[in-house]
Order: C-alpha cells, then structure tokens, then sequence
C-alpha cells in the first residue's frame, strides 16, 4: 500500500466534496456538479499536492530527495491552478459574455444568421490565491494526520 499517494487521492476527493457545502453558504444553492468540476474553494489541486508533500516531509524528512521533488512538483501545480488556469477561466467568460452580446445584436439585426450553434464555454477553470491556500491548509491537515495515523 503507498500510503502517500492514497492520502494525496482522498484528500482531492474530501476537497471536491467540500466544494459542495461551500457552495450552498456562499450562494444558498446545492450543486453536486461542483463534485466533477475545476475551480471553487478549497483547490482539490493544492490539497492533494500539499498532503503529499506533508506526509512525506513527515516520514522521510524535510532534507530527503522525496520531500524536495514532492514539494517542487506541488508549487508548479499550485502556481498553475490560480495563475495560468485563472487567467483561462477569464479569458472565457470574456468570450461568454461576447457570445451572449453577439446574440442580441442578432436579434436586432435579423438578417444575421449564426449556423453554429453557440455552446457557452466552461467558466471555472483556475482558482483565486485564498482557494489555492485553503486546498493547502487542508493538505497539511490530512498529509499530517494521515501520518500520524500510519504509525
């Protein structure tokens, strides 16, 4: 059993069920889609590259290879999932709300005809840096109590 990667792998699944909970305080609606999707707090990435890193900081030490490779291997996923993956998910409500622009002027304008039908573009890509932290907290929780579980 490779304890480390089976607490990494539940924590990315109690960060996305969390996501649902968080949902409804925020917004007062349960969406159990948030299950299956990108985005939203705690950052299910953060949290699982996070407990790894924890858990083996805890077993191998801070100065062991593991904990180095571990450790730069979840900042680049953290500095992917609120820096580049963000600006994607901006970029396409951008293009969203253009579309829905686009499709007004369409019905001002009756002659124009769009063949293609319009397909909105999946929003929620990346994360804000507190949903990045917040899937960081909980790795740490989980990393270290998976841990301290195992012995």
């Amino acid at each position: 059993m490779n304890r480390p990667m089976i607490t990494a792998l539940a924590t990315i699944g109690i960060a996305q069920s969390l996501k649902i909970p968080i949902n409804k305080a925020q917004t007062g609606e349960w969406d159990p889609r948030l299950l299956f999707e990108t985005g939203g707090m705690p950052s299910s990435h953060s949290a699982g590259v996070t407990a790894l890193a924890t858990y083996v900081a805890l077993d191998r030490g801070v100065p062991s290879v593991d904990f180095a490779l571990s450790t730069v291997f979840g900042l680049i996923v953290m500095y992917d999932a609120q820096g580049i993956r963000r600006q994607t998910g901006e970029l396409t409500l951008k293009v969203n709300k253009m579309d829905e622009e686009l499709q007004q002027l369409k019905g001002i304008h009756e002659q124009v005809t769009n063949r293609e039908k319009s397909v909105k573009l999946r929003e929620r890509l990346g994360h804000l840096p507190e949903e990045v932290v917040g899937g960081a907290m909980l790795g740490v929780l989980t990393g270290t109590l998976s841990y301290l579980m195992s012995r």
